[in-house]
């Protein structure tokens, strides 16, 4: 009998549109002698579109308005076997959705509320890592109410890390919201922008060299394997949303020329970051590799990676021979084990 599965895309983050352009890849690369699949844009309101309104959105890929209220539709999903939600960011990634699944009862692809919701905090995110023995650059923390009392205080914490240095919300993706800052004269509005955005925010110093950007997928549950290694490349200043999104302005290399103690030291580290987040499911971990001293410094964990078929995670796990569409199958199959 054929699995039936909820398909979720849109939502109400920045990552509205790419969430919609993953969701049409998984769509047709779900094997329908196997899956019965369902799928539903939820707008940038949050609201959950009807089958019509689904459709336009995702052949569009353009945000959609209308919709039922979110609890109205869960409690009509109790008869589906799973759900997939493609969701990136805030109020989808973070944990905030998979809680709501968990109340209904019904199993999902990724990780859990804790897993999703530390994962997508930066904060939280350094401090489990660093308590795991994980590197990572050097960073700070400031609030927003700290910002407008007493903005010195913030200034003084981002001077011990020297210039220039990275200034990112914590809780938003994509690059969203982030600044390098390269002088002092610069920082104050790079906050502005980051605390508009967020009312905590990540200090991070630059590293001691040019890094290179490598990442790695994981996939499983208690039992997780790594993909091969690859590389980002690109010419800007910073991998940013632009750069991430526009077509040719970054190269993956996969797999990436790396030693190979250097590739093992990477997916170790991965797969320690992923345990100890209590991910599940999947996830893509990037890093800075420094090789000049050898670092190995994680950046982020990213627990509803881009999936297009174009996307670095499928195409990681592409290179460890695993098609696309066995991919996404084995994400559900995962689904359904976990929960």
């Amino acid at each position: 009998m054929k699995k039936r599965i909820l398909l979720l895309a849109g939502g109400q983050s920045g990552e509205h549109e790419v969430s919609l352009m993953s969701a049409r890849s998984v769509l047709g690369a779900l094997p329908r002698d196997q899956f019965d699949v369902t799928p539903v844009v939820i707008s940038k309101q949050g609201r959950w579109l009807p089958p019509t309104e689904t459709q336009r959105a995702l052949e569009s890929g353009e945000a959609a308005t209308g919709g039922d209220l979110v609890l109205h539709r869960v409690a009509s999903a109790e008869g589906y076997d799973a759900v997939f939600p493609l969701l990136h960011g805030p109020m989808g990634e973070d944990g905030t959705v998979q809680g709501l699944l968990t109340l209904a009862g019904i199993p999902f692809v990724g990780s859990g509320v804790l897993g999703s919701s530390v994962s997508m905090d930066k904060v939280m995110t350094k401090q489990v890592l660093a308590s795991a023995g994980i590197a990572q650059v050097e960073w700070r923390l400031a609030v927003r109410r700290e910002w407008q009392q007493t903005p010195d205080a913030v200034r003084a914490r981002a001077a011990e890390l020297g210039f220039p240095l990275f200034v990112k919300p914590a809780n938003l993706g994509s690059s969203v919201g982030i600044s390098k800052v390269g002088t002092p004269d610069e920082l104050d509005g790079a906050l502005n922008l980051a605390f508009g955005l967020d009312r905590r925010v990540i200090l991070e110093a630059m590293t001691s060299h040019k890094p290179r950007e490598v990442e790695v997928g994981i996939l499983g549950n208690d039992a997780p394997i790594a993909s091969p290694v690859g590389e980002l490349r690109f010419d800007a200043e910073f991998y940013d949303y632009e750069t991430k999104y526009t077509e040719g302005r970054a190269i993956m290399h996969i797999p990436a020329l790396l030693p190979p103690e250097v590739a093992a030291r990477v997916q170790a580290a991965a797969l320690t970051a992923f345990r100890a987040l209590d991910c599940a499911g999947l996830a893509r971990v990037d890093f800075f590799y420094v090789e000049e001293t050898g670092e190995l410094l994680l950046n982020e964990v990213n627990t509803m990676p881009g999936f297009t078929t174009t996307s670095m995670y499928p195409k990681l796990f592409e290179a460890a021979g695993l098609s696309y569409s066995e991919l996404v199958t084995r994400l559900v199959g995962l689904a359904l084990e976990e929960r």
